[in-house]
């Protein structure tokens, strides 16, 4: 679900639904099938205008289900162009990798924005306040497959641009993200019902999937060879639920430290109020210190990490309890909204004393709307960093694994546990000696995910990938060898 909101720099004007903290961080429309496409496809073979050549057919492009779309023909589909062109947006994804990391190029081609119908208004991008909006990209250059991925925490759908759509378009990949129906820190905002902001989430990739994949058909006239799930933390959520309820839509998924959500738990209304609550005391130090910091181990967070605390408190334990908490039990607090910040416990209704076993049952049948089963359908690679303290990996993926492997489905599992990985990786910067960054770990996943569904050879057994003593920040930027 995280990194929370856009960038690491002060909110600036209306687009920040946030003001206490900086940027560190609805049903889908009716489809048209597959089926109904490739008749277009045929007419456009008799007319000659086939699949060749620099944005071919681009105008004859329709999303399915698109309340409003808009087709360009770029000269450069990466975030080496589209910064400067104006197709993506760097407050989506400001703060989500290393500032070092190179930026691909070479890769014309198609761009579409546009969004699906939708009743909430908090995605301001293109002036049009709508959301359910999206991205696809279809570079000239094609290699017969397709990526699909949510925004990580409440973000937008350029979010995954430089993390993710970067690299894939360079490898000849279409590419389609969404914004997941809601965005912004007020997300909680949208729905009927508690649990149903978060839903929609996971019906908008869906949406998106069918829609790009029909697209795909009409601009290359063969459906997808290989469908790929992929995205961070809540994006690696949405690829274990698609992979869990919808498998047919895909070949297979990369998690990369995807959120948990269980009805009995864990789940980060059971692991971060102790935070809130234990942190304050153990950073005074003197008496009660120690059993603060206790307190915080028992709750997850591993003992090592206490230098990547001070940063997390400030900027994303309180305003996570306080939203996701508002999203899944809006009774907590009353007619307040989202709490009271940085509250001291014993004030009343106060996030840092909040007890998810103590909470009525519609709490937990908000979180079932939303609940993983670990009955994945489809290969899937997890990977998650040992020093992630905004999801620790003891509540949350190696959680998943049991589930997983619970579940009769390890055969289709893999996960690596990386040694100094944390939730966000421009973190790295900061802390080149402690941290690595999971980059290079996803795209070495992916790679092995590629060879796994293309050409049978089965990833390595999963393990914990340790951080080499000797590797320089670059070396550490490039590489992540999964072998054990």
């Amino acid at each position: 679900m995280f990194p929370l909101l856009r960038s690491a720099s002060p909110p600036r004007g209306p687009r920040s639904r946030v003001v206490s903290l900086r940027r560190a961080v609805a049903a889908a429309a009716a489809l048209v099938t597959l089926a109904a496409v490739p008749a277009a496809a045929d007419d456009r073979e008799k007319s000659g205008e086939g699949i060749t050549g620099h944005c071919a057919a681009m105008s004859r492009l329709k999303v399915p289900g698109a309340e409003r779309q808009r087709n360009v023909c770029l000269g450069e589909l990466t975030t080496a162009g589209t910064v400067a062109s104006g197709h993506t947006d760097k407050a989506d994804w400001a703060g989500l990798t290393p500032a070092a990391l190179a930026v691909p190029s070479g890769v014309p081609g198609i761009q579409i924005d546009g969004y699906f119908p939708d009743t909430s208004s908090t995605n301001t991008n293109h002036g049009w306040n709508h959301d359910a909006q999206f991205v696809i990209r279809l570079p000239d250059r094609w290699n017969g497959g397709l990526v699909v991925a949510g925004s990580p925490g409440v973000r937008e759908q350029y979010a995954n641009d430089r993390a993710i759509g970067d690299w894939v378009l360079a490898r000849g990949y279409a590419f389609a993200a969404t914004d997941k129906g809601n965005t912004g820190a007020g997300f909680h905002r949208d729905g009927h019902a508690p649990g149903d902001a978060i839903a929609e989430w996971n019906t908008r990739v869906t949406q998106l999937t069918r829609a790009a994949r029909a697209v795909i058909v009409q601009r290359y006239l063969r459906p997808p060879a290989r469908t790929l799930a992929t995205g961070m933390s809540n994006g690696g959520y949405l690829v274990r639920w698609q992979l869990e309820n919808h498998p047919e839509l895909y070949d297979g998924g990369v998690d990369w430290e995807g959120t948990l959500w269980r009805e009995e738990g864990p789940n980060l209304l059971t692991f971060l109020p102790p935070a809130l609550a234990a942190y304050p005391i153990y950073a005074k130090g003197g008496e009660g210190s120690e059993q603060a910091h206790q307190q915080m181990t028992a709750a997850g967070f591993p003992a090592g990490s206490e230098f990547l605390w001070p940063f997390h408190h400030q900027y994303y334990w309180d305003l996570t309890q306080r939203i996701y908490r508002e999203e899944l039990d809006p009774d907590y607090d009353g007619p307040q909204e989202a709490g009271t910040p940085f509250c001291t416990p014993g004030t009343p209704s106060c996030d840092s004393d909040y007890e998810y076993g103590g909470r009525p049952q519609g709490v937990r049948d908000a979180v079932s709307k939303i609940a993983l089963t670990g009955r994945i359908g489809k290969p899937l690679i997890t990977v998650h960093g040992t020093l992630d303290v905004l999801l620790p990996i003891s509540r949350d993926s190696d959680v998943y694994a049991r589930m997983v492997s619970d579940a009769g489905r390890g055969r289709l599992f893999r996960y690596y546990r990386v040694e100094g990985g944390t939730h966000v990786d421009s973190l790295f910067d900061v802390f080149p000696n402690e941290l690595r960054p999971l980059l290079p770990c996803h795209r070495a996943a992916f790679t092995a995910l590629e060879n796994w569904i293309g050409r049978g050879v089965q990833p390595p057994p999963g393990h914990t990938v340790p951080r080499p003593a000797a590797a320089t920040p670059e070396d550490l930027l490039t590489k992540c060898p999964l072998t054990s």
